[in-house]
């Protein structure tokens, strides 16, 4: 089963990488899919490629990248057992906030994607993948809170968070961030458990 579902990840990769239509994709080095367990509970989302992102073309691997380590090193939950993607794949230019047009471009991949691994959690790290889930909110009010929201006819938890590199930009926000990283553990727990009750048949009382 897990071969099947690799296969089916690589061919949407592979379809992405060729996609010419994606308007961000005449100004980058190379497309950034996406790291990380395809059979992972939490997926992570981003906004965009920065400068190391498009040269290696691999997710966070930069100052933020390095910051996103050491929270998940701070809830001892290895980088390789969560995925990592973002918004848009392609790196904007200057690094510039990601469009419209451009955000519902990419999409389409994206939601294969999150189709794909099927996580129990997705952490949203910014404004902008937070609102392709809870739209119309300001990320200061609800960061670190958890919110069962129905997407593409399936019921999901997201959490969103601040982005790391806006921790590294304020210390108040820095702060914030690591506290909602802790409470990830008992959030993914507190899902676990829910979806074993779920599962479970009821349990006939002998009177």
């Amino acid at each position: 089963m897990r071969k099947d579902k690799k296969k089916v990840f690589n061919q949407l990769e592979k379809k992405m990488t060729a996609d010419d239509s994606l308007p961000l994709k005449k100004g980058a080095t190379r497309l950034v899919f996406g790291e990380g367990d395809i059979d992972a509970d939490i997926v992570f989302i981003g906004e965009g490629p920065g400068y190391w992102e498009d040269q290696k073309g691999i997710p966070f691997v930069g100052r933020a990248g390095a910051f996103l380590n050491q929270l998940l090193d701070v809830i001892n939950l290895p980088r390789e057992k969560v995925f990592i993607t973002n918004v848009v794949h392609h790196r904007p230019p200057n690094n510039r906030d990601p469009l419209p047009n451009e955000l519902e471009a990419y999409a389409k991949y994206l939601d294969k994607i999150i189709e794909i691994i099927d996580p129990k959690i997705i952490v949203t790290l910014g404004r902008f993948s937070m609102a392709k889930f809870i739209p119309g909110v300001y990320i200061s009010h609800v960061h670190g809170q958890p919110k069962q929201v129905t997407w593409n006819d399936r019921a999901i938890t997201i959490v969103p968070m601040y982005h790391p590199a806006a921790g590294l930009r304020n210390g108040n926000v820095k702060q914030a961030t690591i506290e909602d990283f802790k409470k990830l553990k008992d959030i993914l727990s507190t899902k676990k458990s829910k979806i074993k009750s779920d599962l479970e048949p009821d349990q006939m009382k002998l009177v």
